[in-house]
């Protein structure tokens, strides 16, 4: 059995989430729920400038890990890798002064649309950047797309519906 270094551990427990990247079925899915469910209490809360950097700064440190573990694990883009759900996820929610439940549902489900289309460019993203950062990336520009569409669900909402309901 290879020996694995602490940092290697702590790096591949990061980038999984801990336990949650190795759920049984679509780990991505439970990597993003898990990023929702966290989000009023981590990242909502603080001021937009504030969650870019956090965005910024989980893009270096995911990208990091994500490459570690890699290499520990010994594949490609690992499906218990699932650190870029949190980044790609929290993208979705980063520009919004306010989301409501309704959004922050809606914003999960378009991240996972976008997020498994991988529509044009978010697959090829991932060739675009060496190692975990290309596993970074497409996520982010999936949340990206998503948080478009949530731009426009909002504008029509106020724009459309909103005025019927006076």
């Amino acid at each position: 059995m290879t020996h694995i270094s602490r940092s290697d551990s702590i790096a591949t427990a990061f980038a999984t989430l801990g336990p949650i990247g190795h759920l049984p079925k679509a780990p991505g899915t439970w990597g993003s729920a898990a990023a929702v469910i966290a989000a009023p209490f981590i990242f909502l809360p603080l001021s937009p400038t504030v969650r870019c950097l956090i965005l910024a700064a989980l893009f270096l440190v995911g990208g990091l890990v994500a490459t570690r573990a890699e290499a520990v694990i010994g594949s490609k883009d690992p499906g218990s890798v699932v650190i870029d759900e949190v980044l790609g996820q929290w993208m979705v929610f980063a520009l919004f002064p306010i989301m409501t439940t309704w959004q922050i549902l809606l914003g999960f489900m378009l991240f996972r649309l976008f997020d498994i289309a991988k529509p044009w460019p978010v697959k090829a993203a991932e060739n675009w950047l060496p190692g975990g950062f290309g596993v970074m990336i497409d996520d982010l520009l999936a949340g990206l797309y998503a948080a478009l569409c949530m731009w426009g669900a909002r504008w029509a909402y106020v724009h459309w519906v909103a005025p019927l309901m006076n």
